[in-house]
């Protein structure tokens, strides 16, 4: 007959136990509340690490800081960047190139630019007419202080000089030619124009006089003289004129309209 009692409990092999031990070997109490064994500390799972959402905020950050670097890097454009932008186009084409949205893609800026200098078009173009006309004029001051004992050698030199405004690559010219074209439609530009020309014969009218001393001979060659120049400009705006064409056409005038009046 078995014994039954405590030792019987007790008795047999020893069970595996969860507990404050992986594998309890307590032979003392099944609650292991006299366990010798120093009981091991719970060790505590740390939450798995999530990882940070993907946000578009950083990168788009990022670009607008690298944008605004590269745009405090760039040189700001001003006022007579977009005056010049305007008479290149002119040049180019007339002035139906010098619209906003050409002239923004040819400085490769947007519009916005545009508004910082001017309010619309119409005060661009009025500050581009000015800017030519303060040209002319400074031009007109030039010839006109071209004065010697020999009035032959001013009237070369005159002739010389209004040749040579017309611009290395004939701009100016060219840019002329565009605003007469304007002139024909706006009689605004049509007078401004016609003061100009009125200012440009009294300066080859005065040049003349000096040398024939006659008024109306001098009218009448300051005309002629003014005429030349003009279709010098057209004769040298074609392709393949050069620089023997030119002395060609100095020489005519000259020897037609200048040497010609020297026994008079």
């Amino acid at each position: 007959m078995a014994f039954k009692g405590p030792q019987a409990a007790r008795s047999g092999p020893e069970l595996p136990r969860i507990g404050r031990h992986s594998i309890h070997t307590c032979q003392v109490c099944p609650d292991c509340s006299a366990c010798p064994v120093p009981a091991a500390k719970p060790v505590k799972k740390s939450a798995p690490e999530v990882p940070a959402k993907a946000s578009g905020k950083a990168p788009a950050k990022a670009a607008r800081k690298a944008a605004g670097k590269a745009a405090a890097a760039a040189p700001r454009l001003g006022k007579d960047d977009w005056l010049e932008a305007a008479f290149q186009s002119v040049v180019e084409g007339g002035f139906d190139k010098a619209r906003v949205l050409l002239l923004a893609e040819r400085l490769q800026v947007t519009r916005g630019s545009f508004y910082w200098h001017f309010s619309d078009h119409a005060e661009l173009i009025e500050e581009l007419l000015a800017r030519w006309l303060q040209g002319e004029q400074a031009a007109q001051q030039r010839l006109q202080a071209i004065e010697s004992a020999d009035p032959r050698a001013d009237l070369a030199q005159v002739l010389e000089a209004a040749l040579a405004h017309a611009g290395p690559d004939l701009e100016n010219m060219r840019f002329e030619l565009a605003l007469r074209g304007v002139g024909r439609r706006d009689p605004k530009v049509a007078r401004m124009l016609a003061e100009v020309d009125e200012q440009r014969m009294a300066l080859f009218e005065g040049k003349f006089r000096r040398l024939t001393r006659s008024r109306k001979k001098a009218a009448e060659l300051a005309a002629l003289f003014y005429l030349a120049i003009v279709g010098s400009y057209q004769a040298l705006s074609r392709p393949g004129a050069d620089e023997v064409l030119k002395a060609r056409l100095v020489a005519l005038i000259a020897g037609y309209l200048v040497d010609a009046q020297q026994d008079l």
